[in-house]
C-alpha cells in the first residue's frame, strides 16, 4: 500500500506539471496576440501590463514597485543589493515595497520570447482581503523580505489567463476585472511567499513600519539622510530599524539611498541627456568625484562611458 500511494502521488505531480505547462503555453499565445514591440505595454485593465523581449538584454536599472510578475516564457535575472533572483517560466516574482534593482533578460529569442504579465499591487486591496473572516492565514512563513520568488500554481495560472481574456471583452472589465485581481491576490497571500506581502500590509507590524521608512526614502532620496529621524518616523530604535530594514530590502538605509540615487541618475542621464555632474547634484550628491567613484563601482564603468554603451541598442532600434 505505501508503494501504491507513492506511485499515485508521483502521478498527480506529473499531471499537475503537464497541466501547468499547457496553461503556460496557452497564456503565452494570448500575450503574444495582444502585445506589439518590445518591453512593457499597458492593457485596458487597470494595473495590468504585459511584457515581451525577443533577445537577451544588458543590465538595466529600475525601481520595482509593489507588484506581482508572472513569468510565462524566458528567463530574467534581478539583483537587489547582493541578492540575486533568477526567474523562469515556472516562477512568479512578488515585490511588496519599492526596491531599486538591476535586471537583465538572460533567455529570450524571436521564436521563444520572454513573456510575462505584471499586476500592480494596491495595499488597501490586500488589507481588505486580510481583514475578512473567511481568510485563514497559512501557518507556514517564509520571512519578510521585500522581494520573493515562488512557483506559479495551476490555480494562479488559471486566474491570470482569465484576466488576460478580459482584454477581448472590455464590457466585462468593470465587473470582472476587480474580482479576478482579488482572486490573484488571494492566491498569492495563500502561497508560501504570501507572508512577505502580509507583513507589509498588516498595520502595526514592524515590517509595515519599516516599509514607511522605505517609502519616505523613495520619495526623498535627494535629501540628506539622518537615520535617527528615519527611526523616529518608523517608531523604532536605530538598531531595530537597521535590522528590519536590512531584512526587508537586503540593504541598510544608507545603501538603499545610495543605490536609489545611482539608479535615478543613470535613468536621467540616459533619457534626459544630463551630464554626470548635473545628474550627481540632481540626485543629492555634493561631490561629482564621489558620484563617479560610486557609479563606477556599482555599474562597472564611469557614468558617461556606461551611458554610451546603453545607448547603442537604442540607436540600432531607432535605425530599424
Amino acid at each position: 500500500m505505501p508503494k501504491l500511494r507513492k506511485a499515485v502521488f508521483k502521478g498527480s505531480i506529473a499531471a499537475s506539471s503537464s497541466q501547468a505547462a499547457q496553461m503556460r503555453a496557452d497564456l503565452a499565445r494570448k500575450i503574444a496576440a495582444h502585445i506589439h514591440g518590445e518591453g512593457e505595454q499597458a492593457t485596458g485593465i487597470q494595473g495590468l501590463s504585459i511584457y515581451r523581449r525577443t533577445a537577451p538584454s544588458a543590465c538595466a536599472s529600475a525601481t520595482y514597485q509593489p507588484s506581482l510578475v508572472v513569468f510565462v516564457q524566458g528567463q530574467k535575472r534581478i539583483n537587489v543589493g547582493r541578492t540575486t533572483y533568477l526567474c523562469n517560466e515556472s516562477n512568479f516574482l512578488l515585490t511588496s515595497i519599492d526596491l531599486p534593482v538591476v535586471s537583465q533578460v538572460v533567455a529570450a529569442t524571436p521564436q521563444v520570447p520572454l513573456f510575462c504579465l505584471l499586476l500592480r499591487l494596491e495595499m488597501p486591496s490586500v488589507r481588505r482581503i486580510l481583514s475578512e473572516e473567511e481568510f485563514h492565514i497559512p501557518e507556514e512563513s517564509s520571512g519578510t523580505r521585500g522581494m520573493a520568488i515562488g512557483v506559479t500554481s495551476v490555480e494562479l495560472l488559471d486566474a491570470c489567463t482569465r484576466l488576460i481574456d478580459l482584454i477581448d471583452a472590455p464590457q466585462d472589465i468593470p465587473f470582472l476585472g476587480n474580482l479576478i485581481q482579488r482572486e490573484i491576490i488571494y492566491r498569492v497571500l495563500r502561497s508560501p511567499q504570501g507572508s512577505h506581502l502580509r507583513a507589509i500590509a498588516t498595520q502595526g507590524e514592524q515590517s509595515h513600519r519599516t516599509a514607511k521608512a522605505v517609502s519616505w526614502l523613495r520619495e526623498n532620496y535627494a535629501r540628506p539622510l539622518r537615520v535617527e529621524e528615519l527611526a523616529a518616523m518608523a517608531q523604532m530604535g536605530v538598531s531595530t530599524l537597521h535590522h528590519h530594514f536590512r531584512s526587508l530590502t537586503a540593504m541598510s538605509p544608507l545603501q538603499y539611498q545610495k543605490h536609489l540615487r545611482l539608479h535615478v541618475a543613470r535613468e536621467r542621464m540616459l533619457h534626459e541627456g544630463l551630464d554626470a555632474a548635473s545628474a550627481a547634484f540632481e540626485v543629492g550628491y555634493e561631490s561629482a568625484s564621489q558620484f563617479n567613484r560610486e557609479y563606477s563601482r556599482f555599474f562597472g564603468q564611469p557614468p558617461m562611458r556606461d551611458i554610451k554603451v546603453l545607448r547603442l541598442p537604442m540607436a540600432a532600434a531607432a535605425r530599424d
